[in-house]
């Protein structure tokens, strides 16, 4: 019996020592830490890893998360310079730099990061009008930033970006907002249309213009091709005449050598001059001027033709 109760007894002991070393391991996950106190003040910050403390007396009081986090703000109302109330939320994404600050710079982060991002948003949207604030998102995003990160470093965080998720102007605003946005898309339809129509007239009125001009080159170029081809037929009739003439002369000058060559006289001469001046004037001559010498052998021949029809 003494030897059960014993091994009983040691085996209880181990049990709870090992319960004590194991509530005394802790395992810091990745991206965490811990903030550990020690009787009531500040004692360590422990990474990721294990870690052991001493029961009763260490605690760990805040377990941080080092991830990049996003803060989802509700609406807030808020001011413009010329008294237009407007609905605006935003965003905020921070991360932890410094734990110990974190844990024990502010009661709560969060809450005080939210009401800081509201009277930063209040301050700038205040020194705005309507219209400004509606087209400097940038802007404003930017001085958020700079101001938020300035406020909060303090604090062991790290603001990286702020954005102005929705600005809800009043339902009036909106509804002439619209009206204006209307007028101004029918205001650049009709600029359009009338552009339209503008240059369709310019191009109407330069393709006449190209064909009255590739018309009249063709009527010239027709003009000088006539001409071309009259002067080229009046040259060749020309050349023909002269070809004629010549000719003429030449079978004349033949006639009047072989007359010449076969002894015949004067009187044969004169009547084949006469017969010449019939051949010049071929019938399309209303008077004809004869040689004195020739009149008498022209009486002649006349004579001797009728006396040849008797």
């Amino acid at each position: 019996m003494p030897a059960i109760v014993n091994f009983i007894i040691w085996a209880v002991v181990i049990l709870l020592v090992a319960a004590l070393v194991f509530s005394c391991a802790n395992i810091v996950p990745q991206e965490n830490a811990y903030v550990v106190e020690r009787l009531g003040k500040y004692l360590d910050t422990w990474d990721a890893g294990l870690h052991f403390k001493i029961p009763v007396v260490d605690h760990i009081t805040r377990r941080v998360l080092l991830k990049e986090q996003v803060a989802d703000f509700a609406p807030q109302p808020v001011i413009t310079k010329d008294n237009v109330t407007m609905q605006i939320d935003s965003v905020v994404y921070f991360k932890v730099m410094n734990p110990h600050d974190y844990a024990y710079g502010v009661e709560n982060p969060i809450m005080a990061m939210e009401n800081l991002t509201a009277t930063t948003l209040r301050n700038i949207i205040g020194d705005m009008e309507l219209d400004a604030t509606l087209t400097s998102r940038e802007a404003i995003n930017s001085q958020m930033l700079q101001v938020i990160d300035n406020a909060t470093d303090p604090w062991g965080i790290k603001v990286t970006r702020v954005e102005l998720k929705n600005i809800q102007p009043p339902a009036a605003i909106r509804e002439a907002m619209e009206k204006q946005m209307k007028a101004e898309r029918e205001k650049r339809a009709a600029i359009l249309t009338a552009e339209g129509e503008k240059q369709s007239m310019i191009l109407t009125a330069e393709g006449r213009k190209e064909s009255a001009v590739l018309e009249a080159e063709a009527q010239k170029q027709a003009t000088i091709l006539a001409a071309e081809a009259q002067k080229e037929k009046e040259i060749r009739e020309a050349e023909g005449r002269a070809e004629a003439i010549k000719a003429v002369h030449n079978a004349t000058a033949e006639g009047l050598k072989a007359i010449k060559e076969a002894g015949a006289d004067d009187a044969v001469i004169k009547l084949k001059s006469l017969e010449a001046f019939q051949a010049a004037a071929n019938g399309q001559a209303t008077k004809i001027i004869i040689p004195s010498e020739l009149q008498g052998l022209a009486g002649l021949a006349k004579g001797v033709a009728e006396s040849m029809k008797d």
